[in-house]
Formats: structure tokens, C-alpha cells, sequence
């Protein structure tokens, strides 16, 4: 394993208000320069256009990699809900945030699990593997083994993590204010709010040990998904162990036959319905890390439940009218619908309904064409990009939705993103009817 990977985390406060002011620093000095370039080849570039290059989004992941917490999560929502928002060069570094974190060098390691279990911790233990197997934005996790011969893995929590968590938001927070990308118009508290409680939500070890359970119960029964379960005697509010189920990346099943991947896909988008409609909760985070697979077994293993939260009965219903108005291809319902949800606001409604008509359009046609759904087929997204554009530009409209919609949307978006990454063909409209328990619209038709 190469030295590189491993880097202290840095817990005092100011260290880590001075790796966010040498951040911004950065990225402004490359906004200086690259404006002098476009300005000398008679360019006229926009602020967002400086600031959105792939110099800026590597030194910014790089650096967010280096902090790790709340700084690198937030990171990783960006990256994973831009969808097709963001250029695709950005997207892609960002997307080595998901799971590309450093680790804790070893000495930082030993301090953490001896204030976790004690000085002689590893005599608990037959094996205790030192190089992490894997490593995200709040822990790190290796792989263990007990003496009565269970395989466990082991989360550790970065230190310092969780008491950072506020200065981090409230400090990318300023980071975004000074580019200048939000209007100013636009009240961000609340987003701000429910992204610390989130984290900290997160960084609850014993919280995330329930919540596994509480998942683990719920797919006892269901032969497709494995879910571990935690060991108490090892975990607390820093270390989380828990069963080691041995599979592959989910990467790895893109180049599974189109059977295969359709079967996981499936499996996997219909679990997401069953969440929202039949749970009434969600494990609201799909980083693709959380996601694993076992090629023997054609398993799906299921990680990460940190972000796990019930979903309330007012946004289930909610969503329900939404899908059902998009299976009856019924414009002005699909409308009300998305102001329902709090996708959209009554103000943008009445400044843009006609861009988004159009936008609705499109995507009723693309949606409701017969036969499987394509997730790889995006020939749709630049005419909805097209119209989003104009609702965009006028940035005195801009809205946040509800955070439960953003967190239930961010699952959705999630799984359909790793669809399209499987290329996944998939009964999309008889899957979205079964679980609202409506029946799909008779075909006319015609002599």
C-alpha cells in the first residue's frame, strides 16, 4: 500500500479553517488566471464558467479528500446528485470522493481504537488487518478477525469528526456565498440545518447500529440483499463493528451479462420503491461504495446506514401523486403534482410554466414509450437541459425544495444514476404502478 494514501486528519478547528481558506485561496487564484487567459483570447467568461474547471474541482477534491467529515460528504452529494447538471469532466473528479478517501496513519489509528476498547485491544483479537479496506468521508473500515473465528468489519471514525461537523458546513457555506453561484435572494439556512443534523445523524455509530438492524429485519426474508448485522461488544459512538460479507465493488457488475444487471437493477429499483411506499423508510445514501455484489451468489449487500431515516407519510403521498399523474401522461396533474412534492414553487410556475411544460412533455414522451425503459438512453436530457436553462437563468426564482423530498429524491436519483452506469433495461412503468397499486392505462386503439 502506498505511503500517499495515508494523511493525519486534521481535528483542531483552526487547522481545519486554514485547509478551507488555502482552498479558497486556490480556486480564486485559478479564476484570476484563467479569466487573464479567456480575457487575452478576447473571451468574455462568466464567473461560473471559472470557477466550474477541472483545475478548480481537482484541487477542491483533492483537498476535501484530505479533510474528510462533513467537508467530503458534502462533496459526495454534490458529485452524485448533479446528475447531468454539472459537466461531465467535474462530475468524474468529484466522483473520486465517493470512495477515495485518505486513511489515518497508523499511529493515529492505535489512539483512536485504544480510547475505544483499551490499551491491550488487540488480544480481543486473532487477526486485526492495519490497512483499512476501504475508507469514505467519516470512517474508515477494516477487516477483523475474533477468535471463535467471525469475520468482522470494523468502522472507525475519523477523530475530531463529529465535532467538526458544524464549522465544516458553515464553512463550505461561506465558500459558496463567495463565488457568488447562489443569489443572495435565496435563504440556504435551512438546507444548512438539516445538512448538520444529517451528519451528525451519521456520525451517531449507535444510531447507525440500529438503524441496521431496523434494515436488517426488514429484508430478513428476501433472498437477493444481505445486510449485516452489529457486533455490541466492540461498537460504540466511534467504532461500529459489524458482520464482514465478503463481495465485489457493485462496479464490477457492469460487466456482467445484460440478464444479470437487469436482475440486480431490478432488484434494486424495486427496493427503492418498496422503501417509499411500503417501509416508510429509506437509506436515503446511494454513494455506489454502499452498494456491493456477490458473483456467485448474485447477491446484493447492502452497507452504510448512517443516512437511514423514516420517510414521513406526507411525502410518501405526495410522490405517489406524482408518479400516478406521470403513468397517466396527465400534464396539468404532473404540474400540481411537482408543486406538491416541492420540486418546484408556485412563483416558478407562474415566471416559467411554459418551459416547464415543455420540459414535462419531454419527458412524458420519453418515459412513456412501450417496451422496456432504457436508462442508457439520455437522448432526451439536452432538450429538458434546454428548458431548465431558462428557469434557471432567473435566479430570483430559485427554490429549495423540502429537506424530505431532497433526501427521498437524492435515493431516486441515486439509484436511476447507477441504472444508467449498468445500462439496465427495465419495466419501469409497470414497476412505478405496482408499487402505488394502480394499473397502467389501457392502450387506445385505433382501426
Amino acid at each position: 500500500m502506498s505511503d500517499s494514501r495515508y494523511r493525519k486528519v486534521p481535528t483542531a478547528r483552526l487547522s481545519r479553517f486554514a485547509a478551507f481558506g488555502q482552498l479558497a485561496g486556490g480556486v480564486a487564484g485559478n479564476v484570476l488566471s484563467e479569466g487573464a487567459r479567456r480575457l487575452a483570447r478576447g473571451e468574455a467568461p462568466k464567473l461560473s464558467d471559472l470557477l466550474l474547471t477541472p483545475k478548480n474541482a481537482t484541487r477542491v477534491a483533492d483537498q476535501l479528500s484530505r479533510l474528510r467529515g462533513a467537508a467530503m460528504k458534502l462533496g459526495q452529494m454534490i458529485s452524485l446528485d448533479a446528475g447531468d447538471v454539472l459537466p461531465r469532466e467535474l462530475t468524474e473528479i468529484l466522483s473520486r470522493l465517493r470512495d477515495n478517501a485518505h486513511f489515518m496513519p497508523p499511529a493515529q489509528l492505535e489512539r483512536v481504537l485504544a480510547a475505544q476498547w483499551g490499551l491491550g485491544w488487540r488480544k480481543q483479537f486473532k487477526s486485526f488487518q492495519a490497512t483499512p479496506i476501504a475508507a469514505a468521508s467519516i470512517g474508515q473500515v477494516h477487516r477483523a478477525v475474533l477468535h471463535d473465528g467471525r469475520v468482522l468489519a470494523i468502522k472507525v471514525q475519523y477523530p475530531g469528526i463529529a465535532k467538526s461537523i458544524d464549522a465544516d458546513v458553515d464553512n463550505v457555506a461561506s465558500l459558496l456565498k463567495l463565488t457568488g453561484l447562489f443569489p443572495t435572494t435565496l435563504d440556504i439556512t435551512p438546507l444548512l440545518a438539516e445538512a448538520k443534523r444529517q451528519l451528525h445523524e451519521e456520525a451517531d455509530y449507535v444510531r447507525e447500529a440500529e438503524m441496521m438492524r431496523r434494515y436488517h429485519g426488514l429484508l430478513a426474508d428476501n433472498p437477493t440483499f444481505a445486510v449485516p448485522l452489529p457486533h455490541d461488544a466492540l461498537s460504540g459512538p466511534s467504532v461500529l463493528a459489524m458482520d464482514f460479507i465478503d463481495a465485489r465493488p457493485i462496479d464490477l457488475l457492469a460487466s456482467a451479462p445484460q440478464d444479470v444487471r437487469e436482475r440486480a437493477m431490478g432488484a434494486l429499483l424495486g427496493l427503492a420503491l418498496r422503501e417509499l411506499f411500503e417501509f416508510g423508510f429509506m437509506q436515503t445514501d446511494p454513494n455506489f461504495a454502499n452498494f456491493r455484489w456477490q458473483p456467485d451468489t448474485q447477491r446484493l449487500v447492502l452497507l452504510d446506514f448512517g443516512a437511514a431515516r423514516p420517510v414521513p407519510e406526507g411525502t410518501t403521498e405526495a410522490y405517489r401523486r406524482l408518479l400516478s399523474a406521470g403513468l397517466a401522461e396527465d400534464r396539468g396533474a404532473l404540474r400540481a403534482a411537482l408543486l406538491d412534492v416541492g420540486f418546484v414553487s408556485a412563483g416558478q410556475l407562474e415566471r416559467h410554466g411554459d418551459a416547464m411544460d415543455r420540459a414535462i412533455d419531454v419527458l412524458i414522451g420519453h418515459i412513456g414509450k412501450p417496451g422496456l425503459f432504457d436508462f442508457a438512453d439520455r437522448s432526451f436530457v439536452e432538450r429538458v437541459r434546454a428548458e431548465a436553462e431558462v428557469i434557471a437563468a432567473d435566479r430570483a426564482s430559485w427554490h429549495i425544495p423540502p429537506m424530505d423530498t431532497l433526501f427521498v429524491q437524492r435515493k431516486v436519483s441515486g439509484t436511476a444514476l447507477l441504472a444508467i452506469r449498468m445500462k439496465a433495461k427495465l419495466p419501469l412503468r409497470e414497476m412505478v404502478a405496482d408499487a402505488i397499486g394502480e394499473s397502467l392505462p389501457v392502450p387506445e386503439v385505433t382501426s
